[in-house]
C-alpha cells in the first residue's frame, strides 16, 4: 500500500509508459505539485464519476518528468506513467488536495505483447475514418510509426470518449483487448458525428 497526492480529472487518463502533460492552475493544485516536487514527484491520476466527488477505483500514477513554473504561480507539467493503481482508501492529510491509500500492485505492467497484423490495421483505419469525420488534419505517415501500445493509448487519451468509456479502455486487461475496445468506441464514435447512432456502444 502507498499513500499518494491524487489528480480527480474528468477525461484525463494516463497509461503506463505514456505521457501526460497537464497545466496546473487551480490553487489546491498548485500546492500539489509544490508539495510532490518536494517529496516524490508523484501524482495519481483518476477519473471522478457522478457529481459528488465519487471515484473510479482505478487510476494510474504519474512521475512528474518536466515541470515549468510560470510567472504567476501556475505551472505546466508533464508526467510519465509508472503504473495503474487500484484506489484503497481516501486519505485526509490537511491539504486542500486530495490524497488516498492505494495499491500500485494490483495489475501486471510489464509491455505487453504486440498486436497482430489484422487488429494493428484495424485501430489504424478506424482512427483514419474518426479522424475524417472529425475533421482533423493528423500525421498519418507519424502515427504509423508508433509502436503498437503507443498508437492505442494515445488514441484513447485524445479520442472525444466520454468518462466511462476512457475508464474502460483504461481498465482493459490486455492490450489487445483495449484496441478491441478503441476499435469499437471510435466506430460509435463515428457512426455518433454522422447522425448515424441513436444506442449506447455494445462493450462486451
Amino acid at each position: 500500500m502507498t499513500r499518494i497526492p491524487i489528480f480527480p480529472l474528468a477525461g484525463a487518463i494516463l497509461f503506463p509508459r505514456s505521457q501526460l502533460p497537464l497545466h496546473i492552475f487551480e490553487p489546491r493544485y498548485r500546492e500539489m505539485v509544490r508539495d510532490v516536487m518536494a517529496s516524490s514527484a508523484r501524482i495519481g491520476m483518476i477519473q471522478p464519476k457522478g457529481e459528488h466527488g465519487e471515484l473510479y477505483d482505478v487510476g494510474c500514477i504519474g512521475e512528474v518528468v518536466n515541470v515549468e513554473e510560470l510567472d504567476d504561480g501556475r505551472f505546466n507539467i508533464v508526467l510519465l506513467g509508472s503504473g495503474r493503481f487500484r484506489l484503497l482508501a481516501e486519505e485526509d492529510l490537511g491539504t486542500a488536495y486530495r490524497n488516498a491509500t492505494i495499491d500500485p500492485a494490483a495489475f501486471d505492467e510489464t509491455e505487453p505483447e504486440p498486436l497482430g497484423l489484422a487488429a494493428r490495421a484495424e485501430v489504424e483505419r478506424e482512427a483514419r475514418r474518426l479522424g475524417d469525420a472529425m475533421g482533423l488534419s493528423v500525421d498519418w505517415q507519424a502515427v504509423g510509426r508508433l509502436d503498437d501500445e503507443m498508437l492505442v493509448n494515445a488514441i484513447a487519451q485524445v479520442a472525444p470518449f466520454d468518462v466511462g468509456a476512457k475508464q474502460v479502455l483504461l481498465e482493459a486487461a490486455s492490450l489487445a483487448e483495449r484496441a478491441d475496445l478503441l476499435v469499437q468506441l471510435m466506430q460509435f464514435q463515428r457512426l455518433t458525428l454522422r447522425g448515424g447512432a441513436d444506442a449506447e456502444p455494445s462493450i462486451q
